[in-house]
This record gives C-alpha cells, sequence and structure tokens, in this order.
C-alpha cells in the first residue's frame, strides 16, 4: 500500500508542476519551431562559425585553455569536464547556437569541483537506481523501504546539484551572447535585437521546462522502483 501512496505523491507532484510552471506541449513545438527558424538562421548566418565563435568567447571569458571539438553526430553540445572540453554539435543551422556556445562555454568556467561531483554522482545515482530494481526483480532486496528512502535522497541530491549548473549557465548564457554579438560587431542593432528577443522567448520557456524534464525524470525513477517493489516483492 505504501508503494501505492508513494506513486500518487509523485504523479501528483509532476501534475502540480506542470500545472503551476504553466507547462504545455505547445511551448515544447515553439522551442523546435523558432530554434530552426529560416528567418533568424538567415541572420545568424553572417556570423562566423561555431568553433571560431566558441574560441571568441572562451577568450571573453579568460579560459582560452579549453578544447574545442565539433561533432556532427551529436544531439547536444557538452562541456566535459574530465577532458576540459566542448563539443559542439551539429546546430549549424539553429540561430540558437550563440547562445548555446555560450552556455557551454560558462560550463567551462564553473567550480571544477562541483562540475566533478556532478559527473561522478550522476553515474553513482544511475547504477544504484539499476542495481536496486535488479535486487527487487531477483527478489534479494531486504531493505526495499530503506533503499527507496536512499532513492529519493539521491533524486532529490542529484536535482539540487544538476539544476544549479544549468540554471546557472542557461541565465548567464543570453547576456553572455549578448556581448560577443557587440564586440563582433557583424549584425546591425536591430538585427541583433531580433536575435535576442527570441533568445529571451526561448529561455522563457526552456528553463522552466528544464527544470520540469530533470524533477519528472527523478520521479520517474521512483515511480519505477515502486511499480517494481509492487510486482516483485
Amino acid at each position: 500500500m505504501e508503494y501505492i501512496f508513494i506513486i500518487c505523491i509523485c504523479v501528483l507532484t509532476m501534475i502540480i508542476l506542470k500545472f503551476a510552471w504553466s507547462i504545455k506541449i505547445k511551448d515544447i513545438k515553439k522551442l523546435k519551431e523558432l530554434g530552426y527558424d529560416k528567418g533568424l538562421n538567415e541572420i545568424t548566418n553572417k556570423l562566423p562559425e561555431n568553433k571560431e565563435i566558441c574560441k571568441s568567447i572562451l577568450k571573453m571569458l579568460n579560459n582560452e585553455n579549453v578544447k574545442i571539438e565539433e561533432s556532427e553526430s551529436n544531439q547536444a553540445s557538452l562541456y566535459m569536464v574530465l577532458s576540459n572540453s566542448i563539443i559542439i554539435a551539429n546546430i549549424k543551422n539553429a540561430f540558437t547556437r550563440v547562445q548555446t556556445v555560450a552556455h557551454e562555454c560558462l560550463h567551462s568556467i564553473q567550480n571544477k569541483r562541483t562540475l566533478l561531483f556532478n559527473f561522478i554522482f550522476s553515474n553513482i545515482y544511475f547504477i544504484y537506481f539499476i542495481v536496486i530494481c535488479i535486487l527487487a526483480i531477483l527478489k534479494i532486496n531486504p531493505l526495499p523501504n530503506t533503499v527507496l528512502f536512499a532513492l529519493a535522497i539521491f533524486s532529490f541530491i542529484n536535482y539540487i546539484i544538476r539544476s544549479y549548473l544549468e540554471m546557472d549557465a542557461m541565465i548567464n548564457a543570453k547576456p553572455l551572447a549578448e556581448q560577443y554579438l557587440k564586440r563582433e560587431g557583424t549584425l546591425t542593432e536591430k538585427e541583433q535585437e531580433t536575435i535576442l528577443n527570441n533568445y529571451d522567448e526561448i529561455n522563457n520557456i526552456g528553463i522552466k521546462l528544464y527544470n520540469y524534464t530533470l524533477i519528472t525524470k527523478n520521479l520517474i525513477k521512483i515511480i519505477i522502483y515502486s511499480v517494481i517493489c509492487i510486482i516483485f516483492i
């Protein structure tokens, strides 16, 4: 019975947050449409290649020792703390590319201890989740409730650390992109204003959507484990 109660609490939490943050499917569609808007892309196509943009922004941040790589196969751009490198995804046809690159550059100047902790803890958290699910299925988990409590704590810590790092980069990426556009000087003031206004629109949707998605992923892990316990224990 307690597992059903926990599942209900998790589902109710997701519903409440969806309502409180006004998460709508049409907003997700709007993000995709804006990201690949042809008119906006024509403006940002006047700017240098992504790698050059990255080098310029890193120079602005006094952090030029970061390796820069481009990957056509990657769906998302990443900062890799272990190798101190930025991998730029296939975003050459997205007008958001300046803000995306700025986002990853900001990750590169975040506290390395926090970044390393996030990397290590995220992997431990995922492995822990897989292991406890397997143990529950095999019926060799003597303390299922304690394990569930630990999963909830791990989920909370994962959210706090991950959201702190991402919110810091998300919030500061637009001002950094604006600073870059002004220094670069290729775009007219009107073109810069158009791009930056659309960055604001994307961030208004994207920030709350990222938080909701991160919380939901953690709650789903708790729900999955609870369902397994109901079935197998």
